[in-house]
């Protein structure tokens, strides 16, 4: 992850998951990765740990997908 930093930018967060600052700002305003705003602006920041805990959330649901949509290989019968 960029940094040591605690705390990551939106940018920072779509280069972890080489994907767009609008895809990120998309998933913290949808509530799929918390995010906290700081600042007179509101600038959103996001926690490396939720970063994290995002990122395995994933893996686990693609696991379930994969449970229940096997991938089944044609079979060549000419073999």
């Amino acid at each position: 992850m960029p940094g040591s930093s605690r705390f990551l930018t939106l940018a920072d967060v779509a280069d972890v998951l080489n994907t767009s600052s609008a895809q990120v700002y998309a998933l913290v305003r949808r509530g799929d990765l918390p995010a906290i705003k700081i600042g007179g602006r509101g600038q959103w920041r996001v926690e490396a740990s939720k970063l994290e805990e995002y990122i395995q959330q994933q893996y686990d649901e693609a696991r379930r997908f994969i449970e229940k949509h096997p991938f089944e290989a044609e079979v060549d019968a000419d073999t």
